[in-house]
């Protein structure tokens, strides 16, 4: 995954690969395979990102709610 992130910022393919002591075709055969996991995690967390805020919006309308029955008992 790290070859892959480091290609993605622009390093050369050649030069990963011989860092990392693969050849080409693994690197290509990695970037086929694994290249979407990236854009699966970031989906996975801004998902949970969205239902923590859903949720907080629903709690917080909640309590708007109570609060507002609160002062309408007392007026």
């Amino acid at each position: 995954m790290r070859a892959l992130h480091e290609a993605e910022s622009g390093t050369r393919v050649a030069g990963i690969c011989r860092e990392h002591g693969i050849s080409e075709a693994t690197y290509y055969i990695w970037k086929k395979k694994y290249s979407g996991l990236s854009e699966l995690r970031e989906l996975r967390q801004r998902r949970e990102e969205n239902a923590k805020l859903k949720r907080l919006v629903t709690d917080l309308s909640l309590d708007r709610h109570i609060l507002q029955e609160i002062v309408q008992k007392k007026l």
